[in-house]
């Protein structure tokens, strides 16, 4: 481990310490005969439909309840390919550390990342470390980027189908709301956390069973508004959604209630909606509840083409509304 409780401006110059800090940390956190080589770029082996995503983090603040900013890059990297129906294999990894951030906090969040990683399989085989002066950084920026094999090449936000049903993995606006608790120092008598989560285990269990999905794609920024919204456009279609039925925790609803927000706006991080076929839905709620531990999955609406291009909300007292895409950013620096 590098010797340094904080990280100098050293440790981005190329020498020795930057080389103590790559050896004793990424290196021996991300372990892999591809990065271990220290190529100025990764030899892959791969074949087919290849997906390829990348994302920066910046997060405030940096540790949260489920999650850092660790855990957060590289499940939200892994979950872009997921949502292609794309088996994770190789990550990019890059690090802009302000001068002055302690060490064992970037150990904690290296480990937390190789965690998440052997959830799924993937390995980071390449990154980038530089250390910015104090002030000009807000401690930690994490780049990921990530290479799959696509498995199933028709998952579309184009190939939503009249009188599919729309299925979501879990509760939604929890990822949301653990920022807003943790940056406005609030407690709540609750175990509200993120659902920072990793979601290629329950997308590769749906795979396996040969779930035919038409579309699927996990609500970080802009919630559940957004993917719908997305998904009505993109495949010229109507959605329609019960109120009644999309699952939101009662810590969420209260805190929505005092910032005046709405759950379905509110970012996730390891929730995500499927579009399927009517008559497999309850069967794909079962495979996501028996082997995905998705237990509060469930069926939302259904795709029409009655309004093309709106999502419809239906309330509990029989009136409708159209559910829009959010407008401003309700919470900056969420991910």
């Amino acid at each position: 481990m590098p010797t340094n409780k904080t990280v100098q401006l050293s440790h981005g110059g190329g020498g020795k310490e930057m080389n103590q800090l790559i050896t004793d940390l990424f290196f021996k956190a991300f372990n892999n005969p591809i990065l271990a080589s220290q190529e100025d770029a990764a030899k892959l082996n791969m074949c087919g439909h290849i997906a390829f995503t990348t994302d920066s983090f910046t997060v405030s603040p940096l540790f949260f309840a489920g999650g850092n900013i660790g855990k957060l890059a590289v499940a939200g990297t892994v979950n872009d390919l997921a949502m292609m129906a794309a088996q994770p294999e190789y990550l990019s990894c890059s690090f802009i550390i302000e001068e002055g951030f302690a060490i064992d906090d970037l150990t904690t969040i290296v480990n937390s990342m190789a965690e998440e990683l052997h959830k799924c399989g993937a390995r980071i085989v390449c990154g980038d470390t530089k250390v910015v002066p104090k002030g000009c950084a807000d401690g930690l920026f994490i780049n990921t980027s990530g290479v799959g094999r696509i498995l199933y090449p028709t998952i579309s936000a184009k190939n939503l189908q009249i009188g599919d049903a729309i299925i979501v993995s879990r509760d939604i606006g929890c990822h949301g709301a653990a920022i807003l608790m943790a940056r406005d120092g609030l407690t709540l008598e609750s175990d509200l956390h993120s659902d920072c989560e990793t979601l290629w285990p329950v997308v590769e269990q749906l795979l396996a069973s040969n779930i035919q999905i038409h579309a699927m794609r996990d609500a970080t920024r802009g919630g559940l508004s957004a993917v719908l919204n997305e998904w009505a456009v993109a495949s010229n279609v109507s959605i329609t959604v019960e109120e009644s039925r999309i699952p939101v925790s009662n810590e969420v609803k209260g805190l929505c209630e005092l910032f005046g927000f709405e759950p379905y706006d509110l970012a996730n991080e390891g929730t995500f909606l499927l579009s399927v076929p009517q008559e497999i839905a309850q069967g794909t709620i079962e495979v996501m509840q028996r082997y995905g531990h998705c237990q509060h999955a469930a069926i939302i609406g259904y795709v029409t083409d009655k309004q093309i291009g709106k999502v419809i909300l239906k309330t509990p007292w029989g009136s409708s509304r159209y559910l829009d895409l959010p407008q401003g950013e309700l919470l900056p620096r969420i991910c």
